[in-house]
């Protein structure tokens, strides 16, 4: 059997080869990631998955009239002959597609410096697999403990992944890191009479000792299943809609996706050829920042080498960036954010990293308060969103207001809107900005909205 190289050299060797078979540029990337999932429902274990993934993914441009061409492929033998064949069709394939002006690797630098984000802890490496299981147990029992309406669960998860990127090019950038996520979701079920309701909460960090306590969430897990107990529809009206925080980012990632350079050249996002103008309330401020230090996004440079960076997207409702790679950055005459990500050994796009609403100062108590009639969102269900128009429908659960006091469990109804009146109609901010991932933010209400119901 070939041995395998080493990270650093095994991308080296891609691009030399690349270049020796006619290559005007090139680049490679290689992703090594250990992954542990276990889930337990009560005591019991339902399962356990390890995992070692490792892809050599390799870019090729060839020269040809009119611009570049590329092609893309990727491995997961990284013994010395196969990445030589594999450079060499590469190339090949590259010389057989259209030519592209925008095609290319950056040209305005590479990262200079690697700074320390605090993205791994090496002794994580060394927890054991029933270490792990045993949070999962803690999690489960805090939530039955509760009350006695914790009936079931659809089972306590733990994951951990461990990663190592190196990535170079032909413009002389080659750099690597390590970063690591821990996370623990518990869903418990609740039930009184014939009513029957589960709900979640999770935890999640680039370190295990970052994590909140599993009682902890478990505990939070079985309260929000339990106050959706004897839920109904309310009739069809137009209310202020609170979004909760574990909810709300739902709607910055609805944003990220139209100020995408991928989605804006295309002329597929009906923010396109906004820059500059004022698109949603003086309340919202959002950033995005690759350099966030212990951040989920958090990387020290982008899938193209260049610098990760702070980007602020919208500044007191204004537009004033898009999140860029260097192609869609050519094809829009505008300058790469540094946000170019790709899966491994898939080709780069633009992506957010670390993205937030900059939270207010109001405690989410009192925008509820604030809020003569109205819906507190709680739950999204299923996918309703175009991006092209902003037309926005989605399913969603969560608790009726009347008289600035929270009143009774709803479900079975739909939120509608246009994202951009929403943003627009955003009148209160919360100062509970929640991070259960690479998106957050605080609670945010809307100040009208149709909700569907009976």
């Amino acid at each position: 059997m070939s041995t395998a190289l080493p990270g650093r050299e095994a991308v080296a060797r891609a691009l030399a080869r690349a270049q020796a078979a006619g290559a005007h540029s090139a680049d490679a990337s290689l992703v090594e990631t250990d992954a542990l999932e276990a889930r337990v429902r009560g005591d019991e274990i339902d399962f356990v998955k390890q995992s070692r993934q490792r892809v050599l993914g390799i870019r090729a441009f060839v020269a040809g009239a009119g611009g570049l061409r590329t092609a893309l492929t990727s491995t997961s033998d990284l013994s010395a002959d196969t990445i030589d064949r594999l450079a060499d069709e590469t190339v090949a394939l590259a010389g057989a597609t259209a030519p592209d002006a925008a095609a290319g690797l950056p040209a305005d630098g590479f990262a200079s410096e690697l700074p320390e984000l605090g993205l791994f802890a090496a002794e994580d490496r060394h927890v054991a697999v029933e270490a792990r299981i045993a949070d999962a147990r803690r999690a489960e029992a805090a939530a039955r403990e509760l009350d006695p309406r914790i009936t079931n669960s659809e089972g306590t998860s733990v994951d951990s992944s461990f990663h190592r990127v190196v990535y170079g090019n032909t413009a002389g950038f080659v750099g690597d890191y390590e970063s690591a996520s821990h996370s623990l979701l518990s869903e418990p079920l609740a039930q009184a009479g014939a009513s029957m309701q589960r709900d979640w909460w999770m935890t999640a960090a680039r370190r295990l000792d970052a994590l909140e306590e599993p009682a902890a969430v478990g505990r939070r897990a079985a309260e929000r299943a339990l106050r959706r107990l004897g839920a109904r529809p309310v009739s069809t009206c137009e209310v202020p809609v609170i979004f909760e925080p574990a909810v709300a980012r739902s709607l910055l990632g609805h944003l990220a996706a139209c100020v995408s350079g991928s989605t804006v050249y295309r002329d597929a996002s009906f923010l396109a050829g906004r820059l500059g103008d004022s698109i949603a309330s003086e309340l919202v401020t959002v950033i995005d920042d690759g350099r966030l230090p212990g951040g989920l996004g958090s990387r020290p440079f982008d899938g193209e080498g260049q610098p990760t960076r702070r980007t602020v997207l919208l500044e007191r409702g204004r537009l004033g960036s898009y999140l860029l790679d260097s192609y869609c950055a050519r094809k829009l005459g505008l300058r790469s954010t540094g946000s170019a990500a790709s899966a491994a050994g898939g080709a780069p796009g633009p992506a957010p990293t670390n993205l937030w609403l900059e939270p207010g100062r109001l405690p989410p108590e009192e925008i509820v308060r604030r809020t003569e009639r109205g819906l507190l969102v709680t739950e999204l269900i299923g996918m309703g969103f175009n991006p092209v128009t902003g037309d926005y429908s989605r399913g969603a659960a969560g608790l009726w207001i009347e008289d600035g006091r929270v009143r009774f469990p709803v479900e079975e109804i739909t939120i509608a809107g246009q994202l951009g009146e929403m943003l627009a109609a955003i009148d209160l901010v919360g100062s509970d900005l929640l991070w259960v991932g690479s998106i957050a933010a605080p609670t945010l209400r809307v100040a009208r909205m149709t909700v569907a119901g009976s």
